[in-house]
């Protein structure tokens, strides 16, 4: 499902109409709000967020999503849910970005500040942060690998929600996305991806 909020709530009204009174609801998302899909439903205390990471194969955890109406018999099924997965459940409550955005965000965000100031190349940022914080990629990697537009994207989401610069995207991640060079999806970011 595509990552706004419009569409999302739009589904979840149509499922609301023809799922039993017992179905969960349950939306992956990295910075959208729970509560404003969940309060489309006649059903607000069974409706959950699941964030799960990117690569999904790969990355174990998930984040489960608590609004002030998720029913706890709901938080533990999703966290079951998510245990047979193989996955593992961490509970946040709805906050813009959860936890691993809301901070991961920043980060990323300024490393391209760090950049734009000509402070150290991307490569020397990223091998910065790996070497030094023990990160398994830079930030740079990680930007391409989640993609300019989505980052750019959730930037805007966290600052109308915050209002805190810290989530102001700086200019050049602004003309990268104008630009279409949006990470590996498109062939170019902050590096190039010509295989």
């Amino acid at each position: 499902m595509t990552e706004t909020l419009e569409a999302k709530r739009s589904v979840f009204t149509e499922l609301d109409t023809v799922c039993g009174s017992e179905t969960i609801f349950a939306s992956n998302t990295s910075s959208l709000s729970i509560t404003e899909m969940a309060v489309a439903t006649r059903r607000p205390e069974r409706f959950v967020g699941l964030h799960f990471f990117n690569p999904v194969p790969v990355m174990a955890l998930v984040e489960v999503v608590r609004t002030l109406l998720t029913g706890e018999d709901v938080l533990t099924a999703a966290a079951t849910f998510v245990e047979r997965l193989g996955k593992t459940p961490v509970g946040v409550k709805d906050r813009t970005g959860f936890v691993v955005n809301r901070l991961l965000v920043p980060y990323l965000l300024e490393a391209i500040r760090a950049l734009e100031e000509d402070l150290a190349s991307a490569q020397d940022i990223d091998r910065a942060m790996q070497l030094g914080c023990g990160y398994p990629m830079g930030p740079f990697t990680l930007l391409d690998y989640v993609g300019l537009d989505t980052t750019l994207y959730i930037a805007g989401i966290m600052y109308d929600e915050f209002r805190q610069p810290q989530y102001v995207a700086p200019p050049l991640l602004k003309r990268m996305v104008l630009a279409g060079h949006l990470g590996r999806k498109s062939g170019r970011g902050f590096y190039r991806y010509d295989d």
